[in-house]
């Protein structure tokens, strides 16, 4: 089971005895600013944890599953995740 926003909001407020409101603003301005960084094309580099980075995909041939009509899928820039190698350790652990 993947781990929710109101989940990670609540184990903050627990962990540090914020209010749930102090807690869901801290991880909105958390998430805005990853937003925000990412869109303007920038990487985000978290240490031990990972980093998000910004990559340009080129057009490419596709093909609908649907109706299986050969089609051209457009560029576009997608977001790529690579974990740091102490995460991967502890993950490994």
């Amino acid at each position: 089971m993947a781990l929710t926003k109101a989940q990670i909001i609540e184990e903050i407020s627990n962990r540090n005895g914020f209010t749930m409101k102090k807690s869901t603003d801290l991880v909105e301005s958390l998430l805005e600013i990853l937003k925000d960084t990412l869109a303007s094309g920038d990487d985000v580099l978290i240490s031990g944890f990972g980093k998000f980075c910004v990559k340009d995909k080129d057009s490419r041939r596709g093909r609908n599953p649907a109706t299986g009509e050969d089609m051209m899928l457009s560029a576009r820039k997608v977001v790529t995740f690579k974990c740091s190698a102490s995460l991967r350790d502890e993950i490994n652990t």
